[in-house]
Order: structure tokens, then C-alpha cells, then sequence
């Protein structure tokens, strides 16, 4: 695990990639990179689930306060235009070899979840659900949410048609 430190989410997405033997490479999140001259916020995370694959992950964490799974419904996926901006210019750097996605890391608040049949991550004493979204449909489908703190978000039904689980994304 990385020496730095980061929040339970990334720390449980990195077990996820330990437990799941995913190479990968962490950023050190407290450092920004300059990209032509213009500090650029870090992703999370270089994943390489096989020899012909690399994707860039930024990792969000949000808790889920739903019973039920079954409908994907209460699942927030509220980013920042630093976020999108930061995902999209380390795209560009790194070339066509790389995609770039957001890893949702859901913590569930509720102790009694219908998972409807999705595999739960359990790490310490807390259980997580991890979806991830390709940068370019969260581009394309995402709506402002906030000016003042420049939030996007994607509607309910977006997220429902782009959110992808992890394990079938990476595995």
C-alpha cells in the first residue's frame, strides 16, 4: 500500500487491486504535476489489469444510505470541473494506450442492504461498492450541479446506464 496517506475509499479501492492482483501505480495525491505550465491535479491511480490495457483512475468516495441495490438509485457521482479537466489532460499526455474513468467507492451506511446479487468489498469493519464511469460518457451526460463549488454530476438515469462495476470493468 502507498506510504502517503489517503481517505478509507482509495484505501479500500487499493486493497480491491491487491485482493483482485491488479497491478497498479498510486499517486502521491498532495503533489501536483505541471502540464504545460499549468499545475494539474494528480489521478489516483495507474491501473494495469493486463498487458494490453492501462487506465487512469480518480477515485471518489460517497457513502450510500439506500436498502436496495436492485434499481442503482440514490447513488451520488457528484465530481469537481478540477477533476474532469485534471482526468482529461493526463489523457491527453499519456496518450491513446490509456483510458480514464472515475471509480465510485460506496460505502454502505445501512447495515441491512439487498445487494441484489452485486459483490460487496469488505475492508475493516465497513463494506464498499465500487462502480467506475469512462471519462468521456461522464463528459458527454454530465450536468452542472454546483457554480459556486464548480460541481458536475450525471442525471440518475445516466449513471444507471454508464456506471460500470468494477470487477466487470477490470477483471
Amino acid at each position: 500500500m502507498r506510504e502517503f496517506r489517503c481517505n478509507h475509499y482509495e484505501q479500500a479501492f487499493e486493497n480491491w487491486l491487491i485482493d483482485h492482483r491488479i497491478d497498479y501505480v498510486a499517486a502521491d495525491e498532495h503533489r501536483r504535476a505541471e502540464i504545460s505550465h499549468q499545475t494539474v491535479k494528480s489521478p489516483d491511480f495507474l491501473l494495469y489489469p493486463s498487458e494490453s490495457r492501462a487506465v487512469i483512475a480518480e477515485v471518489k468516495g460517497r457513502k450510500f444510505h439506500g436498502t436496495s441495490l436492485a434499481k442503482l438509485a440514490g447513488f451520488e457521482c457528484w465530481v469537481t470541473a478540477d477533476d474532469v479537466d485534471g482526468l482529461t489532460q493526463w489523457r491527453d499526455v499519456l496518450g491513446d494506450g490509456y483510458e480514464a474513468v472515475f471509480v465510485f467507492a460506496y460505502r454502505m451506511e445501512n447495515v441491512d442492504v439487498d445487494f441484489d446479487g452485486r459483490k460487496i468489498f469488505e475492508f475493516g469493519a465497513a463494506q464498499y461498492l465500487f462502480f467506475c464511469i469512462r471519462l468521456d460518457d461522464y463528459r458527454l451526460n454530465m450536468k452542472r450541479r454546483s457554480p459556486k463549488w464548480r460541481t458536475v454530476t450525471l442525471p440518475a438515469e445516466k449513471f444507471r446506464q454508464c456506471a460500470i462495476e468494477i470487477g466487470d470493468f477490470l477483471l
